[in-house]
């Protein structure tokens, strides 16, 4: 059975707001690591419900920036997200991996304040994301 674009954009939506939620949670209990993880993947969903909003059938990818390209094709009004939240991009990979930075680990290199602004970027995806679905249904 195949969803409705509002259906999968929901379902997305909704993960992402969950996603965001346990984020929050792991700030709480210092994952900070975790934390900027969880933002990045908060965003990075609810980008592509916009995008399965507007129909596009296979939304893949985690770049946080060429998934708002990506929007931007349907909505020149994320272009303005584009230097606010280019910066989820760094946590996809080295907050989960050492490897994924140089003479340490994720946990011992994230903390408070990136956690924040982490929490921030993806709060600004989130809202942007859903005024537009929002407006769209009217």
């Amino acid at each position: 059975m195949q969803r409705s674009p509002n259906d999968e954009a929901k379902r997305w939506l909704d993960q992402a707001e969950s996603d965001l939620k346990s984020a929050q949670g792991m700030m709480e209990n210092h994952s900070y690591d975790w934390a900027c993880f969880a933002f990045q993947q908060s965003a990075e969903k609810a980008l592509k419900a916009f995008l399965y909003e507007q129909r596009e059938e296979l939304v893949v990818g985690h770049s946080i920036v060429q998934l708002t390209q990506r929007c931007i094709s349907h909505d020149p009004t994320f272009a303005a997200l584009v230097g606010e939240v280019n910066g989820l991009d760094l946590f996809y990979i080295s907050a989960r991996y050492p490897n994924g930075l140089p003479d340490s680990i994720p946990a011992r290199v994230y903390n408070a304040t990136e956690a924040e602004r982490a929490q921030a970027m993806a709060e600004k995806v989130i809202k942007k994301v859903k005024e537009k679905i929002k407006r769209k249904k009217r």
